[in-house]
């Protein structure tokens, strides 16, 4: 990402803060937005968004297919 490792470091332990321009750019390197990255309820962000950008692409009818299978899923639990 072209900083030192003691900077990554220093954002890692909290010692600094990047700027905004810096964490924007630091989701979208690693394929997430910036809400997915402090919702603590997401476990893998960028999977989660990959498959939402999958879905996009999707016919109304295979999208209703997808979310029938998704609710299957779900109660199985």
């Amino acid at each position: 990402m072209g900083h030192s490792r003691s900077y990554i470091q220093s954002i890692s332990s909290g010692r600094a803060m990047p700027s905004m321009s810096e964490f924007l750019y630091f989701c979208e390197f690693v394929g997430i937005t910036p809400r997915d990255f402090f919702d603590a309820d997401i476990e893998n962000p960028a999977l989660l968004q990959e498959a939402i950008d999958g879905l996009k692409a999707l016919s109304d009818e295979d999208l209703a297919l997808m979310l029938g299978n998704i609710n299957r899923l779900r109660e199985k639990g």
